[in-house]
């Protein structure tokens, strides 16, 4: 099976699509706003997407979108080759994560009416052609199938998490997945990090410093994120690159650390108001160039980093002495 990088990006809308829709004939679409609603009409119907919900368009569907709040913005991502589907849960069993009785379709809605000059702007091999018809595409009295756009509120995750020592891998909390023929790593994963209780032992409870052989885009919807309390505010995003080491800021790390062995180090937190996702692919992603100089690019990102020293010790006196160790870490994590 070809598989095309997946393309992970922001989105900023000022005006409502009047007299035009759009057609991905390369792939589907995945939207995630994180201010203002979007109206989305498409040839099934219409959905009103607001922040902290997502919504999938499938390939080859027209639709347009208006916005009834004002301008808003959020993120998308589009994917070739594959669809998006719900994670096999594995041991987890039949419930839990995004349950598929939560994703919704819109209910047939259709307009019959003379439109001139309607353009349809069409995305073909990765460019765009245009035509223009004198009626609405939106004259679909009825449908069945599966094949459909849907959307999905982001609320109703039912997450899994530690309940006593170490980190989780993100893939335990994946709404959706476009896997590959490789077992366990994905075209593309959309895992959400939600409200949710941390409850682990003894455990250093943000993610561990690691690289991952998938690349990372992460955006924030709204709130703080868990490992990076300063400077990185909703609607910005990140990208970590296959093999690239990260993890928490300093400052992060730090008040942790500092909990650790005393009497908050079991005591059950709640992250709440918080609710940042990723992107995550197996592939190699390549950065436009519109990206790279953007005005908005955080170009002292890697100073969130700088005073991070060890706190480890070898040995229970604090002297070296042999050790042995072992790794069984998914993903090639480290």
């Amino acid at each position: 099976m070809l598989m095309l990088m997946p393309s992970c990006s922001r989105y900023a809308a000022n005006k409502s699509m009047d007299g035009c829709a759009f057609c991905n004939a390369d792939g589907d679409f995945l939207i995630v706003p994180q201010q203002g609603k979007l109206l989305i009409t498409t040839e099934c119907g219409k959905m009103l997407v607001p922040p902290g919900e997502i919504v999938v368009i499938p390939q080859g569907f027209r639709f347009a979108v208006d916005l009834p709040d004002g301008p808003s913005r959020g993120y998308v991502s589009e994917i070739f080759g594959a669809h998006f589907q719900l994670p096999d849960l594995g041991p987890i069993g039949a419930n839990g994560l995004a349950s598929a009785r939560d994703f919704l379709s819109p209910t047939a809605w259709y307009e019959q009416a003379h439109r001139p000059g309607y353009v349809i702007v069409q995305k073909y091999g990765g460019e765009l052609f245009t035509a223009t018809q004198d009626f609405s595409p939106f004259n679909v009295v009825a449908w069945h199938g599966n094949y459909v756009p849907y959307k999905y509120d982001l609320s109703k995750f039912c997450p899994f998490n530690t309940v006593l020592f170490d980190h989780a891998d993100p893939s335990v909390n994946t709404v959706l997945t476009a896997p590959t023929d490789k077992p366990g790593v994905a075209l593309l994963d959309f895992v959400i990090f939600p409200p949710r209780w941390l409850v682990a032992e003894n455990t250093f409870r943000p993610p561990y410093y690691h690289r991952n052989c998938m690349s990372e885009f992460m955006g924030l919807i709204y709130g703080v994120y868990e490992a990076k309390a300063d400077g990185f505010l909703p609607g910005g995003a990140s990208l970590h690159s296959c093999m690239t080491p990260h993890g928490p800021d300093t400052k992060t790390y730090e008040a942790t650390i500092s909990k650790l062995g005393g009497p908050e180090a079991n005591t059950p937190t709640r992250l709440s108001g918080t609710l940042a996702f990723m992107f995550e692919s197996a592939l190699i992603p390549r950065v436009c160039r519109w990206a790279l100089e953007s005005p908005s690019r955080d170009l002292d990102y890697y100073q969130c980093w700088i005073g991070l020293k060890s706190h480890f010790s070898h040995g229970k006196d604090g002297s070296d002495g042999p050790a042995t160790t072992s790794s069984d870490d998914k993903d090639g994590e480290k």
